[in-house]
């Protein structure tokens, strides 16, 4: 029993003092990673303002930038434990990486799909930094587009987390690819008004409103002939941001109802007859 406590005392105290003979090396191998993790900051603004001159495309001055820190903090690991671990290679770690390449496939496989397919749409540019976009029932402007998910920020003023997979594999809605948009609203009027004057006074109206843009023209369209209205569409352009659309459809909206009201125009609602049957029974 005695021997066995001084065999792990003994054990402990070589241990102990191979430890401390290897701090240094380990201490340097620390601080060596942190000089390399720090630059590749600098690095990657390096490698953007290259790009930029070179480039008109500010996604591929991201992907770029960004491929080129990780290279970097990654050669400043190795670096480090190379220093820290005499013994160390980073043959040693392929062989590892290949020996355990389906566990870390498995427990890696979602953090893989959405670094490539944060890649994907930083180069393919479906949207970029600055779009207001619709997706996976988030509406908002996006905020960044990290390597695994891509941050919006809703007209609510809250951030949403969208992973890049569902953005690359989903549906996404752009509002903001093209500079302009449509919008447009259904207005009813009562039979026995004129179509054509309502039609001209609606056209007048979207054509002085501002934010309306004069092309594409604004225009009117008869869509139905319903059960207690004659409907038409209204349909103008605008700058295409949401804080612009809603304030022009606003405007839009709140000018046709005033105006069609004060030329006298029925604004009806739907009508509905019920037919009351007295029935009387026969005393037997």
């Amino acid at each position: 029993m005695t021997e066995t406590i001084n065999n792990t005392i003994d054990l402990l105290q070589d241990g102990f003092s191979e430890f401390i003979a290897q701090l240094p090396a380990v201490l340097l191998g620390i601080i060596v990673f942190y000089i390399i993790y720090r630059l590749s900051s600098y690095v990657n603004k390096l490698i953007v303002n290259l790009v930029n001159r070179t480039s008109a495309s500010k996604n591929l001055e991201i992907v770029i930038g960004r491929l080129v820190r990780w290279v970097v903090v990654l050669g400043g690991f190795l670096l480090g434990a190379m220093i820290a671990l005499p013994g160390f290679s980073p043959a040693q770690l392929i062989s590892l990486l290949g020996i355990g390449s389906v566990a870390i496939g498995f427990a890696f496989r979602d953090i893989l799909q959405n670094f490539l397919a944060g890649i994907l749409i930083l180069l393919t540019r479906p949207f970029k930094i600055g779009d207001q976009i619709i997706a996976k029932g988030f509406e908002g402007t996006v905020e960044d587009i990290q390597l695994r998910a891509t941050y919006l920020k809703t007209y609510d003023n809250r951030r949403a987390v969208i992973p890049n997979s569902d953005l690359f594999t989903d549906s996404v809605l752009v509002n903001t690819a093209f500079n302009k948009r449509r919008s447009q609203y259904d207005v009813g009027i009562g039979y026995g008004d004129n179509i054509e004057v309502a039609q001209e006074l609606c056209l007048q109206i979207m054509r002085e409103t501002e934010g309306v843009l004069d092309s594409p023209a604004p225009d009117t369209i008869m869509t139905e002939m319903g059960d207690s209205a004659v409907v038409f569409r209204v349909r103008w352009w605008t700058a295409p941001h949401q804080a612009n659309v809603l304030r022009v459809q606003n405007l839009v909206l709140r000018s046709i109802k005033n105006r069609l009201t004060e030329e006298g125009f029925d604004i009806p609602f739907p009508i509905r007859t019920v037919y009351m049957h007295n029935e009387t029974q026969s005393d037997a």
